[in-house]
């Protein structure tokens, strides 16, 4: 029987931030608005590029007109400096490492845009995931289950069993987990705080990677 993991990106397998945050500053830099410090981003991630920005703009702009004309220089940015800050948590790479030998199938689902979530993954996880699918013209963005739905269907696994787990970070990956009807890991290093991430679904939590295996 196969056995599935699927897991968030950002705040989840690679902590992303200071990329995202200096990618959105200068987008902002780029229509003449303020700049945020990084330290703020944490909280405006988590739903995809366009509403990242939105939340970052200031509020009498928030338009979808704004979000549009501001969002090229944020792509044009990310894609040349998304692996600048980035780097993998601590004890991941170890993690997804045993998880293969053990014979799990491993995705990603993420809201980044594909192109730059393709690249994340097989710059920092080379070799290591079956699927790998981020937002795409026509999917619907996480909470929504399409994604983990089309993980399935690509995969050919049937999530009646219950050997297939949703490791997140936030709120919107728990949401996610409990509307496609599977497990949820909440991990607590990354960018939700754990105060808030324990209100919401989930089947375990776990504070480190290691711990992933001990739950399975």
């Amino acid at each position: 029987m196969k056995k599935l993991i699927i897991f968030d990106l950002d705040g989840t397998l690679l902590n992303t931030i200071a990329d995202l945050g200096a990618a959105c500053n200068h987008a902002l830099a780029q229509g003449g608005y303020p700049l945020h410090d990084f330290a703020e981003y944490p909280r405006l991630v988590g739903n995809g590029v366009n509403k990242l920005i939105e939340r970052a703009l200031p509020e009498d702009v928030r338009t979808e007109a704004e979000v549009l004309r501001l969002r090229p220089a944020f792509v044009e940015y990310y894609n040349l400096h998304s692996a600048v800050h980035t780097r993998p948590y601590d004890g991941i790479t170890e993690l997804l490492q045993a998880l293969h030998k053990q014979g799990w199938l491993l995705a990603v689902s993420s809201n980044k845009y594909q192109q730059a979530t393709e690249h994340l993954v097989n710059h920092y996880f080379p070799g290591l995931f079956d699927i790998v699918l981020g937002e795409r013209e026509g999917c619907s963005r996480k909470p929504d289950p399409q994604i983990v739905e089309d993980i399935l269907s690509s995969l050919d696994v049937d999530k009646q069993t219950d050997r297939v787990v949703y490791v997140g970070d936030s709120d919107v990956d728990m949401i996610t987990a409990r509307n496609a009807d599977i497990k949820a890991i909440a991990c607590t290093w990354g960018f939700c705080e754990q105060g808030k991430l324990q209100q919401y679904p989930h089947w375990k939590m776990v504070s480190f990677p290691r711990q992933v295996l001990d739950v399975l």
